[in-house]
């Protein structure tokens, strides 16, 4: 360990016994840290931030040591271990408020704990495992003290100080922390869906998946759609029509996925089927991969209409009886329109047995046409110069006669 004395800064901290005593041992904690570093990098360092940011809170440091603890903690850190990143100041209040924002729920970890029952991916054994060792760590306890959730490893730094930022609840910052794990977002794929409200639209379309649908598909499909989805990534014509907003979608289609959420496969834009001689197009048809459906997916360009139920309802059938084999779960629909009115969509829904929602959607970006439109006095000028060259032509036509 570097003995090196510490190093006396212009803050007003009273660096006392108690607080050298601190100070060695998070020294000789992160020391201890970094051995471990190569094997699991991001848990191992989150486990040191959580419980760094612990110790601010639990030993009430800015009580004991003076207000600026924090920014001398910070200054001891950097000195002590030199040319290592994560010891600013701001990161250190970083750590602090990642702590407070949960041990302040008294929730916070029971709902912890559930994360590890809803998520389904291929690491579920591995995470379970990394759970067993941190829990089993022989660190100092301090009186009140949460845990460190070891689902919170599988999550980047800079994602966790993004989600408390952003969020309000314990409970909206987990809905995050779990699909950023089940998805592999990128930072800034957590800013979008930070931005766009994910936790306030996702499985809040209004749908009878609930009622018409066996459990637990019924309650899967639910939590699959949203109530609105965002296509900010779309730029069209003012005025565009529905088959103008489906060749986006299909261009597109990487991105619409990735706003449908994981799981989906693209089977095909105006899918023909054939019923009873006649030819029929849906507009768009998903397969989920991992639940085993298809999804009908009709847009609309316009406010949503009572008789939209009616079609989606018969191409849902149609896709249950031609396409699905034994091995497919029912098929369900959605649609998606530019507005509603949520008490016309569950009256239109009542009475329909197939499994159907309607979704809105938002942010598409309008082509500033007109900026390229001629004005009118350019269009005068366009005239009168024809009508100058015709008369021009017309003379030495005459001429050569």
């Amino acid at each position: 360990m570097n003995d090196r004395p510490f190093v006396v800064r212009s803050h007003d901290v009273k660096k006392d016994a108690s607080y050298r005593e601190w100070l060695l041992e998070i020294r000789s904690r992160y020391q201890n840290f970094q051995i471990k570093a190569s094997v699991k990098v991001n848990s191992e360092q989150l486990l040191f931030n959580w419980l760094l940011g612990r110790d601010l809170v639990l030993r009430r440091a800015e009580e004991k040591w003076g207000k600026g603890v924090v920014e001398q903690l910070s200054l001891d850190l950097q000195d002590a271990f030199p040319g290592v990143k994560g010891f600013s100041a701001r990161n250190l209040w970083f750590m602090k408020q990642w702590y407070l924002f949960y041990s302040a729920d008294p929730e916070a970890v029971d709902l912890i704990q559930t994360i590890n029952e809803k998520l389904s991916f291929d690491d579920g054994r591995k995470l379970k495992q990394v759970a067993s060792e941190i829990q089993n760590k022989k660190l100092k306890q301090l009186d009140s003290e949460i845990s460190f959730p070891a689902v919170f490893g599988y999550v980047p730094w800079m994602h966790h100080v993004r989600i408390i930022q952003k969020c309000k609840t314990v409970q909206e910052a987990i809905f995050y922390i779990q699909r950023t794990i089940e998805n592999g977002w990128s930072r800034s794929a957590l800013d979008d869906n930070l931005k766009a409200g994910l936790y306030y639209t996702a499985g809040a379309a209004i749908t009878n998946y609930t009622e018409r649908l066996p459990l637990p598909q019924g309650k899967l499909a639910q939590e699959l759609t949203k109530s609105n989805y965002d296509l900010g990534f779309l730029t069209l014509p003012a005025g565009y029509d529905e088959q103008e907003l489906e060749t986006a979608l299909e261009h597109y289609m990487t991105r619409f996925l990735l706003e449908l959420g994981k799981g989906w496969a693209f089977a095909g834009r105006q899918k023909e089927i054939i019923v009873s001689g006649k030819t029929r197009k849906i507009d768009l048809l998903f397969y989920h991969i991992h639940l085993r459906f298809y999804m009908v997916v009709e847009l609309k360009v316009k406010p949503f209409e009572p008789e939209f139920a009616g079609k989606l309802n018969f191409y849902v059938n149609a896709v249950n009886e031609l396409i699905c084999t034994d091995n497919d779960n029912p098929t369900i629909g959605l649609l998606i329109c530019r507005d509603m009115d949520s008490t016309e969509v569950k009256w239109a829904l009542q009475g329909i047995t197939t499994p159907i929602g309607v979704a809105t959607y938002s942010n598409i970006k309008i082509e500033e046409v007109q900026a390229q439109l001629p004005t009118t006095e350019q269009i005068k000028a366009c005239i009168e110069q024809a009508e100058e060259e015709y008369l021009q032509m017309k003379k030495e036509s005459e001429s050569a006669e």
